[in-house]
């Protein structure tokens, strides 16, 4: 899942998804919406064919909206690796 940074400045990070679809931003945000660390996440799709989503994420206090990303991508990543079929 390639990522391209738009916007990072203090506790907001606004983040270009390429190529995923509904089903892996819609995880991505409930996760983070769920999370302590987190005051507020959506994503935007913009054109279907046209344009990649968007992320647009911010943090609550200090915490680093990148590593806060990157964490929680890690522990899903993690859930997934164990499964077979």
């Amino acid at each position: 899942m390639p990522i391209k940074v738009l916007f990072r400045e203090g506790q907001e990070l606004r983040m270009r998804v390429v190529g995923e679809g509904h089903t892996s931003l819609q995880m991505l945000r409930e996760r983070l919406n769920n999370h302590d660390k987190i005051e507020y996440a959506n994503y935007f799709p913009g054109h279907p064919d046209l344009d990649d989503p968007e992320f647009y994420i911010r943090t609550k206090g200090k915490a680093d909206p990148a590593k806060v990303v990157n964490d929680l991508v890690a522990s899903i990543a993690a859930e997934f690796s164990g499964a077979t079929l």
